[in-house]
């Protein structure tokens, strides 16, 4: 009798279905989702962009608008008129009184058919001589080029050193009898503390390349030779000075041994003295000498853009010089 095989059941023996990975494919919904969610990011984050750019665009236009930006006085009158020029504070190349202010407003002023006479409202103590005479020089020219405009100068309070190299340059020259004026002269002033140090038991280390090129550094000595060459770097530009002063006063300074000393008169001596002409203000020059009694004010103003720019840019700067001081740096 043979022996039978175990039989198996038809069902058991047929394949069975293979369930998919669920683990994969929530990875893959997952995977899904976070490419979608990081592109609306980045789309919110391209429009938020492009919907600040578009304010500060709306801001800009509408300070373009409401502010004057640094464009040159008031030009909407085109009759006959005296152009005001102010020259106030300290001259310099990052103040306001400063030589690309103060040529843009002349050659605006030179330029409009309704000028008939320029003032120059000087409230200066003076500073960059480097300032001082491009504009002087600018003046000079100008006059050259339109001989029937006329340029004043009428120091109020205060036209001294710089100041007055400006004034020199104008066709007269008006003061009040109290204004100070002259000071014609050069200095560089600064202090030495190596005295100080010494007592102190402070130690300054300072490497350069160039045995001057530490040359009026407070905190280092200063030697015989280094003070003659800064003596004479004072007396050249001293001399400029008063070349400048005789070219533009000509045969109206007095000889006087003072003149160019560096002192400081009032206005009823600096007339006498020949620095200046007459008493005046801008008004009575405008009404009596120019003959054009309505002013116009072509003085480049600072505006508030101007100011935050200065800011950013002094801002930037102290940064800049920041990062500069870690590591040797060449000036």
């Amino acid at each position: 009798m043979n022996e039978q095989e175990p039989t198996t059941p038809a069902h058991e023996g047929s394949a069975r279905p293979v369930a998919s990975n669920p683990i994969g494919w929530e990875r893959e919904t997952l995977e899904k989702l976070l490419t979608e969610s990081l592109r609306e990011q980045r789309a919110r984050r391209r429009w938020s962009v492009l919907f600040r750019l578009l304010g500060f665009a709306y801001l800009a236009v509408v300070l373009w608008w409401l502010i004057d930006l640094g464009s040159v006085g008031d030009t909407k009158t085109r009759g006959p008129h005296t152009a005001v020029i102010a020259i106030e504070g300290a001259i310099g190349p990052s103040a306001r009184a400063n030589a690309d202010n103060t040529i843009e407003a002349l050659r605006a002023a030179f330029k409009d058919k309704g000028t008939r006479g320029i003032v120059l409202r000087i409230n200066s103590p003076g500073g960059s001589p480097v300032q001082a005479g491009l504009i002087y020089d600018e003046v000079k020219r100008l006059r050259t080029e339109h001989k029937d405009i006329a340029v004043y100068a009428v120091i109020e309070e205060l036209g001294a050193s710089a100041a007055y190299y400006v004034a020199a340059a104008a066709d007269k020259v008006y003061v009040n009898r109290a204004s100070l004026v002259g000071s014609i002269g050069v200095l560089i002033d600064g202090f030495g503390f190596t005295g100080a140090m010494e007592k102190l038991g402070i130690e300054r280390r300072l490497l350069t390349a160039g045995a001057n090129k530490g040359l009026l550094d407070p905190f280092s000595p200063m030697s015989e030779a280094q003070r003659a060459h800064a003596q004479a770097m004072l007396d050249d530009i001293h001399q400029q000075f008063i070349a400048a002063v005789k070219s533009g006063r000509g045969d109206t300074l007095k000889d006087s041994s003072g003149l160019f000393s560096g002192l400081i008169w009032t206005g009823a001596q600096s007339i006498k003295l020949g620095l200046a002409d007459d008493f005046g203000s801008v008004q009575s020059v405008a009404r009596e000498i120019v003959k054009a009694p309505e002013l116009v004010d072509y003085t480049r103003r600072e505006n508030i853009l101007d100011r935050v720019a200065r800011r950013v840019g002094a801002e930037f700067g102290a940064a800049l010089r920041a990062s500069l001081t870690e590591a040797p740096a060449w000036r």
